[in-house]
């Protein structure tokens, strides 16, 4: 399930470094139309994914997880398949949305995951699957441009189908599929209004689903920057091999640190360990906009990706705590959802505010959200007693409907 987690995530990073370029190869276009078609064409994976992750999650609540997941890991690599014969713009933009459609494949895999995993052990056990998601959106640009370099465009994605295919036939074969019930819980099924009702009810599980989109906007604001940030910084001939490096640098600190993070959580709360990494996270981001050399820039994003490794498993491990079993895989497909938004907001913002103020002013914004994120995370636990039995209340009143 990593493997295949972290070949999905990648799929949809992947053609950042030569999406541009790859644009370019199907007319003669001014510069203004690659980029504004380079954004379309990256931002509406994300966008369609934050409209149908929930449809995902509540499918396979319903039907059972692993048939969703091979449906959704077959339709990415064929989508990604038939990129590499597009002959247009258009075409690549349609392709991207249909890839957006089925990528319900992660925060379905988490919820199998999590079903079959009991609560006190899930901080370690989703910490060791998300490392494959994360890992996979922090490697992906690296490894897409490498491929690019080596056999061009179209080989890159018939490759990166046939690997994504190939992880989904695993899936298919390795993976058995459970069916696991907790004490007292209804058989019966529930409307998308009342999944929604527990989330908006319930303040833990709303400020954990807030959190997720300030970490992934903050993530994603300074990401498309970093190529021009390093230029900044270095005179060198392998720019584009310096950028990689201090982009994927994030992921080998992610891989070193998610597992402990996630044991750390499961021992003293994941709670705490959210608000410990919320804290690392604005030390790590505010010196980035001061740094004056390339391997300072690598160093600060190398503690910066240790900090991101504790985020998102112990947020997941959170709402397997607080959700009902019965409704978990719709509600981490809303998680997701909140996710993916950050993903196309990220990228918007970082843009515009370092066309006003610099790139220096984005590493202050990205900052700014991980101290609202705390503040979120603070307030929301520092009402907890108060809440407890209100929401242990909307819990009960979802599993006895």
């Amino acid at each position: 399930m990593w493997v295949a987690n972290f070949l999905v995530a990648a799929s949809a990073t992947m053609i950042l470094p030569f999406l541009s370029l790859y644009i370019s190869t199907f007319g003669d276009y001014s510069s203004a139309y690659i980029q504004k078609w380079s954004g379309f064409v990256f931002g509406i994976t994300f966008l369609t994914a934050f409209l149908i992750s929930p449809l995902w999650g509540r499918f396979g609540d319903k039907h059972g997880r692993k048939k969703i997941l091979l449906i959704t890991g077959f339709g990415i690599a064929l989508s990604i398949f038939f990129m590499g014969y597009a002959s247009s713009v258009t075409e690549l933009f349609i392709l991207r949305l249909i890839m957006g459609v089925v990528t319900g494949f992660i925060p379905t895999s988490i919820a199998l995951i999590s079903a079959q995993t009991d609560k006190k052990h899930a901080g370690k056990v989703l910490a060791t699957v998300q490392t494959g998601t994360v890992s996979g959106g922090l490697f992906g640009p690296l490894i897409g441009g490498s491929l690019v370099d080596a056999v061009g465009f179209q080989y890159t994605f018939i490759l990166t189908s046939s690997a994504i295919a190939l992880a989904t036939l695993i899936v298919a074969i390795g993976i058995k599929e459970m069916v696991v019930h907790e004490k007292n819980e209804s058989k019966k099924s529930y409307s998308r209004k009342e999944v929604l009702g527990l989330i908006f009810k319930s303040r833990l599980l709303l400020a954990v689903m807030l959190i997720s989109f300030f970490i992934q906007t903050a993530n994603f604001s300074i990401q498309p920057l970093l190529a021009l940030y390093v230029d900044e910084l270095t005179t060198t001939a392998n720019l584009a091999f310096m950028a990689g490096l201090a982009f994927s640098i994030t992921g080998l600190g992610n891989l070193i640190s998610t597992r402990s993070w996630g044991n750390l959580g499961d021992r003293i709360g994941h709670d705490k360990v959210l608000i410990i990494c919320l804290v690392l996270a604005v030390l790590c981001f505010i010196p980035q906009a001061f740094v004056t050399n390339i391997w300072q820039l690598v160093f600060l994003r190398f503690l910066y990706g240790i900090q991101v490794g504790g985020l998102i498993p112990c947020m997941t491990a959170y709402i397997r705590q607080l959700a009902p079993l019965s409704v978990q895989g719709e509600v981490l497909g809303y998680n997701q959802s909140f996710r993916f938004l950050g993903n196309v907001i990220g990228p918007v913002m970082g843009g515009i505010l370092s066309g006003f103020f610099g790139i220096s002013f984005v590493f202050y914004f990205s900052a700014s959200l991980f101290i609202v994120a705390l503040i979120i995370l603070y307030f929301s636990l520092k009402t907890k007693d108060v809440t407890t039995a209100e929401e242990e209340h909307i819990l009960q009143k979802v599993k006895n409907f």
